[in-house]
């Protein structure tokens, strides 16, 4: 049997507007147009879809079935026509992605270059926050997609894994910390620190652990990036706090050296939450699973 979008399109206005002429003129095509195609239809179904009557038409029970199957198709054909529309360029898409420090300063920028690169049509906006903040977003819909820290509960977000993450100390080479394999924070509390601003996620979240030692950081410089502080710690300004991913990095290029800390919220799981998969457009579903692949 033969059919197309139009006549689909036809059923289900008439069904809307329990009218032949309101229907037609919402195409636009003349009334007798609309009714010899819904008349060819009908015949071609071998099926009476509406009861015609002097008020209006009314589906039948055969109609209201195949109306639902109609919408069906309507909204695959329309989901269709937005993808290549999107895929070719003329559409733009945005997404929000909320992510902590660590998360947008080291792992996300790698990760999001090849999806970008596949996905020419997509704007990113990607927003610093606290984990705890990153969870509120989510949930109050204000992003699509967070990158938080894996020991907060998630109070019903779709939680899935993203990267290992671990803070260290880095510190000038011969200094006397670097001479100790392993430390807690409190040991390094007499030293000065090198820290991002205050403002920054992760810098809270430092300053917060030391005040829980009953004894803030001795802040000499705050920096704007892991680079700058990591410059700052090879000229012997103070020591800082740095995921180890970037303080590898700087550990090979600088004079600097890595002690790790024993303190357990040193060590957290980075993870990708959501409201739900079907919460998400058929884009930030393709994000999702981009950055939980890699």
């Amino acid at each position: 049997m033969h059919f197309d979008l139009i006549d689909l399109r036809l059923l289900s206005a008439i069904a809307a507007t329990g009218s032949l002429s309101k229907a037609a003129a919402t195409f636009p095509v003349a009334v007798s147009a609309a009714s010899t195609r819904l008349r060819l239809f009908e015949q071609r179904c071998g099926l009476t879809l509406f009861t015609r009557k002097a008020d209006g038409m009314v589906l039948t029970p055969v109609g209201r079935l195949i109306l639902e199957r109609s919408r069906k198709v309507i909204n695959e054909a329309d989901g269709l026509k937005d993808a290549i529309n999107e895929l070719a360029g003329q559409r733009r898409i945005s997404l929000n992605l909320s992510a902590t420090t660590v998360a947008n300063s080291t792992f996300l920028p790698a990760t999001l270059g090849p999806f970008l690169a596949d996905y020419p049509e997509v704007d990113l906006q990607l927003v610093e926050q606290k984990s705890i903040e990153v969870l509120r977003a989510v949930r109050s819909g204000e992003c699509e997609i967070g990158v938080y820290d894996g020991n907060l509960p998630t109070e019903g977000l779709l939680s899935l894994p993203f990267r290992d993450d671990k803070l260290v100390m880095l510190t000038p080479q011969g200094h006397p910390l670097a001479e100790r394999q392993m430390i807690e924070l409190r040991d390094a509390l007499d030293h000065p620190f090198v820290c991002l601003p205050a403002e920054r996620a992760m810098q809270r979240f430092v300053e917060e652990m030391a005040t829980r030692q009953a004894m803030p950081l001795r802040v000499r410089v705050r920096a704007p990036s892991f680079d700058a502080i990591a410059q700052l710690v090879a000229q012997r300004v103070g020591i800082a706090l740095l995921p180890e991913a970037a303080a590898a990095r700087f550990a090979l290029e600088l004079p600097v050296s890595i002690v790790t800390l024993k303190d357990a919220w040193a060590t957290r799981e980075l993870r990708i939450c959501i409201q739900s998969w079907e919460s998400l457009s058929s884009h930030a579903r393709q994000l999702v699973a981009f950055l939980a692949g890699h």
